[in-house]
């Protein structure tokens, strides 16, 4: 391209030839041409980055669209998982992400849903050994009594059934909205303790 622009407005001095009968190019056009090669070599080189970077980009192995997951423990119904997209990588380690993230519903011992979990985003990291998920970005949880936690980050650990976060959370009750650091509560959100509590808002009038 470059070329072609540059022939195109090439100056001349009709009193100056070459050996092979052409114009010499004015001092302006080389200096003109050096950057146009410049300029491309230039581009050349970042499209070459902009390639190399999609090539590195990591894609899954597998994806599944409307999955649901039933987590069971000696075939009683402990948790059920659903999203809307599931890609599985391999790597070290290998993991399940959730892109748009989850609803998760938690159970009692009559099978009867009595804590929900939702996010727009969750993963799983070494799937399938691992039973740790990471719910990130609008972590909320809600119990059987409508308390509600808030909060941008925490993980669940299905063997120990807990949750845990070390990010900053907001519960909200009847009566009271307390806000601290961390927390660490059992899975159906019933019992829990905030790490560290920066304050407390009294609802009662």
């Amino acid at each position: 391209m470059i070329t072609v622009i540059a022939g195109k407005y090439r100056l001349q001095d009709p009193n100056q030839k070459n050996n092979c009968g052409s114009y010499k190019a004015l001092p302006g056009l080389i200096k003109l041409f050096s950057l146009g090669i410049l300029f491309f070599t230039s581009c050349e080189n970042d499209i070459e980055k902009v390639n190399l970077l999609k090539a590195k980009k990591k894609l899954p192995i597998e994806t599944a669209k409307t999955v649901e997951i039933i987590y069971s423990d000696s075939a009683l119904m402990k948790a059920k998982l659903q999203t809307r997209v599931l890609e599985h990588y391999t790597g070290k380690p290998p993991y399940v992400e959730m892109p748009l993230g989850v609803r998760m519903f938690f159970y009692d011992g009559d099978e009867k849903v009595n804590s929900t979990l939702t996010s727009k985003y969750a993963r799983v990291l070494q799937y399938p050994d691992n039973n740790i998920m990471e719910a990130r970005k609008d972590v909320v949880v809600v119990n059987e009594k409508n308390e509600t936690l808030n909060t941008e980050h925490l993980t669940w650990n299905q063997k120990e059934e807990k949750i845990v976060s070390d990010a900053f959370v907001k519960i909200t009750t009847k009566d009271e909205i307390i806000m601290g650091d961390g927390l660490e509560s059992n899975q159906n959100f019933t019992k829990y303790k905030i790490k560290k509590i920066r304050g407390t808002i009294n609802l009662k009038q």
